[in-house]
């Protein structure tokens, strides 16, 4: 439980109910493998370094009190426990980032370990429930607050690790991931390692695989692809206004009112995922009022993790996602259908073959690892299959599990559960305070 060296904050945020309670913390330690693991050095692959993953990314898990809990079992102590074990296999995790030539990244396996607090929140679950889990979750800069020394990308721990209890016996899991080493799926692979031998597994039921050698950079780089999502072009300036963010919840009756508006061949045949991507994209469009002539680009993050032909195998948990763009007008998206916005995101979804992969990592490389193209740009990384929502470290699987935060052109798909119990989609949102206003008219309409 808690000692006097601890820090003491209160946390606030007004959200639907104001909210707000003390949270006292340990002091942040280290944890490292808990058995010897080899001291070596792995380079990244040249999907994993790109520019746009150089970046820590937060995600949370909110859990109720359960059998460990009835039982007297410390979450906090289970997990750290558990941490060290998982790290055994997954070593490079507990390393450290540098780069060598041309800003090539290499892990250096040192065994150093990940950051890890423990923490105590003076809040029940259902309080938290009650103003809602969802992004922007109550006080989350309390619930994962920043260590100093763990905030870089390079020299500096991979994971920051926070668990918070609560007042009613369950707990808070917050992480920050250093994005450069896994993508939703690694990191989630990795997460279920530590559930399981939470609950006493004697190993990962999935063995963790490095391979990171079978993305890298053809020799000489041949891109192949025009690879819009790179375009060279000036990023757009930002909004006026005060951003805020809001989470849109869509049930299966909002899907289906969704696809109403497609056309008959369509309906029947479009995803949630091309649905949902495609009126999200015109809807914000819509609300930013962007003059018709610009142009307006969607990116999505498609994962090739199923692409036979680049033989990635089972446990990979590097990155193993690329960016896909559609590029249009302002006008020509929204004087156009919604069916013809689905065909768009269709389209870009097939693009990803063995030849796209392999021709992103050569530009990449060829072009010293530029950024997605940032101008009137909308990017969506579908989260809902990473397997975050199942991952039970012994209190049951989470009330809320996945990212903790969007950004202005970011947003994210996240399995949840609607007020009916039934499954359904989050997707944070960030906007200008007046066009969140007209979003949200859009999404009603979107429904209707």
């Amino acid at each position: 439980m808690p000692e006097a060296n601890e820090h003491a904050q209160t946390a606030a945020m007004t959200t639907t109910t104001t909210l707000a309670f003390a949270v006292r913390r340990r002091e942040p330690v280290l944890v490292g493998p808990a058995a010897p693991t080899p001291r070596e050095t792995k380079r990244l692959s040249d999907i994993d370094d790109q520019e746009v993953l150089r970046a820590h990314v937060p995600f949370v898990f909110f859990y109720r009190g359960g059998a460990h809990a009835a039982g007297g079992q410390d979450p906090a102590a289970v997990i750290r426990r558990a941490l060290g074990e998982a790290l055994v296999p997954y070593y490079p995790l507990a390393g450290r980032l540098r780069e060598v030539e041309g800003r090539k990244l290499v892990v250096d396996c040192t065994g150093e370990g990940v950051m890890f607090v423990e923490a105590d929140a003076d809040v029940r679950l259902a309080e938290l429930e009650a103003a809602g889990l969802r992004a922007p979750f109550p006080c989350m800069d309390q619930l994962l607050l920043d260590v100093d020394g763990a905030g870089g990308v390079l020299n500096s721990p991979l994971l920051l690790i926070q668990v918070t209890r609560l007042l009613c016996g369950g707990f808070v899991f917050a992480l920050r991931l250093n994005h450069t080493i896994c993508d939703a799926i690694g990191i989630a692979q990795f997460m279920s390692a530590v559930a399981e031998l939470a609950q006493g597994f004697s190993a990962p039921t999935v063995t963790p695989a490095w391979s990171r050698e079978l993305l890298e950079a053809r020799s000489p780089p041949k891109p192949a692809f025009p690879h819009r999502e790179f375009d060279a072009v000036p990023p757009s300036p930002p909004p006026p206004g005060e951003m805020v963010m809001r989470t849109f919840t869509f049930g299966p009756a909002d899907i289906a009112a969704i696809k109403k508006h497609l056309p008959a061949h369509l309906r029947k045949t479009a995803t949630t995922f091309e649905a949902l991507t495609a009126a999200l994209w015109r809807a914000r469009t819509a609300a930013l009022e962007l003059p018709p002539d610009e142009e307006v680009r969607l990116v999505i993050i498609a994962n090739f993790r199923g692409v036979p032909e680049l033989g990635l195998p089972a446990g990979y948990y590097g990155n193993a996602c690329v960016p896909l763009a559609v590029v249009t007008t302002a006008g020509a998206l929204l004087g156009g259908s919604l069916g013809g916005a689905v065909e768009l995101v269709r389209e870009v979804k097939a693009a990803v073959t063995a030849d796209y992969v392999r021709s992103t990592a050569d530009l990449l490389v060829l072009r010293g690892r530029p950024c997605v193209a940032l101008a009137n740009l909308f990017l969506v990384s579908d989260n809902r299959h990473a397997g975050f929502h199942r991952v039970d470290f012994g209190w049951c699987e989470p009330a809320y599990g996945g990212p903790a935060d969007a950004l202005f052109v970011v947003s994210f798909l996240v399995a949840v559960a609607n007020g009916d119990g039934e499954d359904a989609v989050a997707v944070p949102m960030v906007l200008p305070l007046l066009a969140m206003d007209r979003l949200a008219s859009e999404v009603e309409m979107m429904k209707d």
